[in-house]
């Protein structure tokens, strides 16, 4: 089976961890605050908080740019339930704005008009790897005077115009979970130029105390371990190079995938560049077999595929019971017609060839 995702760990890694564990300091110490400084450098940002997974820095970041009770947030449908969930754990309501047909992400077009007085900002989601086209956005929040909070959890490595993904808004949260383009097993990063957003999301990670057992807010248990930090480290370094050999893996499928009709591989604008955290193919009408039997014979084929996320966010049991409604046609519509292939770094030109020639089995048949 060619595994449609593995985190790649090898002695590296490992050499680091046993530093740790030789140390005898096991949470936020050095090594915390030297991957905080090497992170924040590769963004290009002043400001870098390590936590404990991606939905704690996004919960943080909404805390820190002051979303409560009674605010509403701005979100795609077609993303991780993090993304709505940490909105509520505010207290607040996330709303939704429909998503490009080609890019998925959130778009630009259809965000000013759900923007009403109770919204406290805008928090687009860079997914599968491709930055959201952030200009209008950004412009967008500017004209109502309020934050864009980037969720970047599945983008590190993406650009957009130069200038990388984490660096487009005003705040961004990055994960670092096992299948991501790095990872630290799990954790998560806050970035920001903002000296006050920075400040108070460190006093809400770690119990709002300014100095051992001197509390000044309620805040939480959202410290990264000291041997997340250091695989980390060591995973930054080679992070450049697993994007490029991503992209060269999306390439070859694409141009495999040419000619198939019905099948419609991930696109790419020219002022971007997708780091391919995954790569989704859409399945239209003209392919002939659904979607879901597309899965289930390139598993039984020993190619590791699976359909993107079932449903828009405010079809979950989760939101339909708390009465979040939510209204996006094309989210509706792509959804069920978007399945992944393997495209991380241990795939190699073997698996690539394997990969397409099921592929074409599928969609021409004998």
């Amino acid at each position: 089976m060619i595994p449609i995702a593995r985190p790649i760990l090898g002695n590296d890694e490992l050499a680091a961890v046993k530093e740790v564990l030789a140390s005898g300091m096991l949470t936020q110490g050095p090594k915390v605050t030297a991957f905080e400084d090497a992170f924040t450098k590769d963004i290009g940002r002043k400001h870098g908080i390590a936590v404990a997974n991606g939905t704690a820095a996004l919960h943080i970041a909404l805390l820190a740019h002051g979303i409560v009770a009674g605010a509403e947030v701005l979100i795609p449908p077609v993303t991780f339930f993090a993304t709505a969930s940490s909105v509520l754990v505010c207290g607040a309501k996330p709303a939704f704005v429909d998503v490009d047909r080609n890019g998925y992400n959130m778009d630009p077009a259809k965000v000013t008009s759900p923007i009403t007085r109770k919204t406290m900002a805008i928090m687009p989601v860079h997914l599968y790897g491709q930055t959201t086209d952030m200009e209008p956005i950004v412009e967008a929040a500017k004209e109502h005077s309020i934050p864009v909070i980037e969720d970047a959890a599945q983008a590190h490595g993406a650009e957009y115009h130069g200038r990388k993904a984490g660096n487009l808004g005003d705040t961004a949260c990055f994960s670092f979970y096992a299948t991501k383009n790095m990872t630290t097993g799990e954790g998560g990063m806050i970035v920001t130029d903002n000296d006050e957003i920075a400040e108070k999301a460190r006093l809400l990670r770690d119990h709002g105390q300014v100095s051992k057992y001197q509390h000044v807010l309620v805040g939480y248990n959202y410290r990264m371990t000291e041997i997340a930090a250091a695989i980390g480290l060591v995973q930054l370094q080679k992070l450049d190079g697993w994007v490029k050999q991503r992209r060269a893996n999306a390439a070859a499928l694409t141009k495999g995938l040419e000619g198939i009709d019905g099948l419609v591989p991930p696109s790419e604008g020219n002022w971007m560049v997708h780091s391919y955290y995954q790569y989704i193919v859409r399945r239209e009408d003209s392919f002939p077999i659904s979607r879901d039997e597309i899965v289930r014979l390139l598993t039984e084929d020993g190619i590791g595929s699976r359909p993107s996320y079932p449903m828009p966010l405010y079809q979950q049991k989760a939101l339909r019971d708390l009465r979040i409604r939510g209204r996006c046609p094309v989210a509706e519509d792509v959804v069920p017609r978007l399945f992944e292939l393997p495209v991380h770094p241990g795939v190699g030109p073997a698996e690539i060839e394997r990969i397409l020639a099921a592929v074409e089995r599928i969609a021409r048949p004998a």
